[in-house]
């Protein structure tokens, strides 16, 4: 095996929130009809997951409640993030006993890819050997059925998982550049393939492509036209080909970090209900902020209404001197919620996002005094600690007790969701 020469596989846990739940309720994950949602939302809540019997009988992963056939019976799961966690943690041990923690990238909750080229010798078995050997552990340690790709890289990994896997009995996907080019180039649709959405199919076929050979063999200068620099991955790609390696992952470092924090109310807020909330999401986000030592010198703000009401969303920035005091965020945040917000729509989702750097050093201007933002800056510190002591609810304030304020609930979530 040449240096250059690897072996990836991109593991994925198969219909995952859905699967812990059978597993929770002795059910078989792959026989069950069963879907995670929040039976207390509204019936247009959407499902986190579910099974892949169901899937089997046409109802569509992240659904909506009410779009599932009034006629067929399943289990509603209501979600346990906590759970989910614990789960994926005993799996990642899984992973742990197999290849090294600096040879696994860990996608998302559910995925994972690990670089397997320096292990398969230790144990003299062959690529699917060994995905078999992890997939096979994962399912006796926590009764969840994996499925998984094997690629010469990153790309291939992800896209035999995918497209392949989905469709053998072994729920495992191999390719390599040459078999990629043999059973997918004619392969459609192209939203199946990594990183190809909806847009993307929709500017290719403006330009006559349909497939991925017909991206390999086109005009490169059409596709640079249609797509600028990001046509230089898509050619790639159409190519099988991936020079970015795990390494390369856990080396980068981007030049411009940011924080951000959304959320979807579960009704319609009116005006003074948004400034509540809105004004919450902005001070948890500066506490964070500051907790992780680092300051903003822009902010965007982002409203969304009912989509009946057929309203834009509305959307402000501002820039200023590179602070994490919560006031003054808090107060610019204000003043361009009144300054976008529409009052005649109820609110359904806010974004607020802060650009970030280093606060190693104080910026100070002449109509702030050093005395107040210390004295700030040690009660932010104050408030933090007595949160980490006494959990999130620890210490609130009194705007977080009002009608519509959403602070205490969210404390008692994880990403959004029941813990």
């Amino acid at each position: 095996m040449s240096a250059l020469s690897k072996t990836y596989l991109c593991i994925d846990l198969k219909s995952f929130y859905a699967s812990v739940e059978c597993v929770e309720r002795g059910l078989d994950p792959l026989t069950a009809k069963l879907v995670v949602a929040d039976p207390t939302r509204t019936e247009a809540t959407i499902c986190l997951a579910v099974t892949p019997e169901l899937k089997r009988l046409g109802v569509k992963n992240r659904c909506r409640i009410y779009e599932i056939p009034p006629n067929m019976e399943y289990i509603t799961a209501p979600p346990r993030m906590r759970l989910y966690i614990d789960y994926s943690t005993r799996i990642y041990k899984v992973y742990m006993k197999y290849v090294a923690k600096e040879d696994i990238h860990v996608y998302s909750i559910d995925e994972a890819f690990l670089d397997i080229t320096d292990y398969m010798s230790l144990r003299g078995q062959t690529p699917r050997e060994f995905a078999q050997m992890i997939t096979t552990d994962i399912l006796k340690t926590t009764g969840i059925t994996a499925t998984c790709g094997i690629g010469t890289n990153l790309y291939l990994a992800k896209v035999a998982l995918d497209i392949i896997a989905k469709k053998t009995p072994d729920f495992i996907g191999e390719l390599t550049e040459e078999s990629y080019c043999r059973l997918l180039w004619k392969h459609r649709p192209l939203t199946d393939f990594w990183r190809i959405g909806p847009g993307t199919t929709a500017r290719l076929a403006r330009i006559g492509i349909q497939n991925m050979g017909e991206v390999a063999h086109a005009d490169p200068k059409s596709l640079y036209k249609a797509f600028g620099i990001d046509a230089e991955l898509l050619i790639d790609h159409a190519w099988g080909r991936e020079p970015t390696t795990i390494q390369d992952i856990k080396n980068y470092k981007p030049k411009t970090t940011s924080l951000s924090s959304g959320q979807i109310l579960p009704r319609g807020y009116d005006y003074e209900e948004g400034r509540i909330v809105v004004r919450e999401m902005a001070e948890a986000l500066s506490l964070d902020m500051f907790d992780k030592g680092l300051a903003t010198n822009s902010i965007t703000l982002y409203l969304s209404y009912s989509f009946s009401s057929n309203v834009p969303v509305s959307r402000s920035s501002t820039s200023m001197i590179a602070t994490s005091s919560v006031s003054r965020i808090c107060g610019s945040i204000d003043k361009m919620y009144t300054s976008i917000r529409n009052k005649s729509a109820p609110m359904h989702r806010i974004g607020i996002a802060f650009a970030v750097r280093d606060d190693t050093f104080q910026q100070y201007d002449m109509f702030t005094s050093p005395e107040k933002q210390d004295k700030e800056r040690r009660l932010q510190r104050a408030i933090l600690d007595i949160r980490q002591k006494h959990g999130a609810n620890g210490i609130l304030r009194a705007m977080d007790l009002m009608d519509g304020a959403r602070t205490i609930e969210r404390n008692s979530q994880i990403g959004g969701h029941r813990a």
